[in-house]
């Protein structure tokens, strides 16, 4: 059993107790292991053990330039795409043998440049940047120190990186179908402010830009970035009590907003499907709500992966680079009751 202590146990403990020098210990721990033999390995593997040592990253990383560390800058954790994407970053990390350091920015501009400087100090070896505004400084600063970079669902202006996210366009373009096929003719579109993400920018202009083509007719709502609570009752009731006998419907552009208006469609007493609800992110509760929400699901998992194997290539042809690439994922329509008229 390791032995207990409040102190820190240093490498030169683990030496004396494996019957080895401080160099076979720091080989061992390193990226030299290969070089020591397999009893050497075994007996400070075992003097490790027994003392409780565990090996100062940071100070590795100082001293040798590999952190095995990628850092990861998350725009808002509370959001459910996020921690779906996040998962499928750690998994790709942990299967290459890198560890994950995730910061939120919480839509602070200031927060973001603050945890940037953070992962800076801690010698990140990549970023996966899901951008709060436009911080093409700060990110071009990052590339030309020679740190690769992956931006996640949001482009950020005069960054030349790779981008791994969904087909806004093709997302906005299977819902208005679905909704016209269903049946519904006016949509109240609602999500956060466009101007803060280029995802939302796409999205917006999508939805206004398609309308006519489905036979539609549409508005949109735009809320402050409040976590999606602030859901106004008397603008959604507005809309849905409009003169006309145009079967309604309302699309929401990411999992907080579906749960917000769905709340909110409950406490007017809305009947789902009489009249539409649609969300884009597929959440666990969106079955459980009768009769169904209908949804288009991102493949979170794929695109997280996808951003940390951008990562790997890019370390691997840095000396080599090549133009940026752009992922974009198809989503995936899950029908359900509430756009069943």
């Amino acid at each position: 059993m390791p032995a207990r202590s409040t102190r820190h146990v240093t490498i030169l403990e683990v030496a004396r107790e494996a019957r080895a020098s401080k160099t076979s210990v720091s080989r061992y721990f390193g990226d030299e292991r290969e070089r020591l033999s397999r009893e050497l390995q075994g007996r400070i593997a075992s003097a490790a053990k027994r003392l409780g040592y565990r090996p100062n990253q940071m100070a590795r990383s100082l001293k040798g330039g590999h952190s095995r560390l990628i850092g990861m800058l998350v725009a808002d954790i509370r959001n459910p795409f996020s921690v779906a994407v996040m998962h499928g970053v750690e998994q790709a990390c942990r299967a290459s043998g890198y560890s994950l350091l995730a910061c939120n920015t919480d839509n602070d501009p200031a927060q973001e440049s603050a945890h940037l400087s953070v992962l800076a100090s801690y010698r990140v070896e990549g970023l996966v940047i899901n951008a709060t505004g436009s911080p093409h400084g700060a990110l071009q600063a990052v590339i030309d120190r020679g740190t690769p970079l992956v931006l996640l669902d949001r482009e950020v202006d005069r960054v030349d990186a790779d981008v791994v996210g969904l087909d806004n366009p093709r997302a906005i373009d299977m819902a208005l179908e679905h909704l016209a096929e269903r049946g519904y003719r006016e949509l109240l579109y609602i999500t956060e402010p466009p101007e803060e993400a280029s995802s939302r920018q796409r999205r917006m202009a999508r939805f206004q830009t398609r309308l006519d083509d489905f036979g539609l007719t549409g508005e949109s709502l735009c809320l402050p970035l409040t976590g999606g609570t602030g859901i106004p009752h008397d603008a959604i009731a507005a809309f849905l009590n409009r003169p006309g006998a145009a079967p309604k419907a309302l699309l929401c552009a990411n999992g907080k907003i579906t749960l917000a208006v769905t709340r909110t469609l409950q406490a007017l007493g809305v009947r789902l499907g009489e009249t539409g609800l649609m969300g884009i992110d597929e959440l666990d509760w969106c079955e459980l709500v009768a009769p169904g929400i209908t949804t288009l699901a991102q493949p979170t998992e794929a695109i997280g992966r996808a951003a940390v194997e951008c990562l790997m290539q890019r370390r691997e042809t840095q000396r080599h680079p090549s133009p940026p690439r752009h992922i974009h994922y198809q989503p995936v329509l899950i029908p359900r009751g509430s756009t069943q008229r």
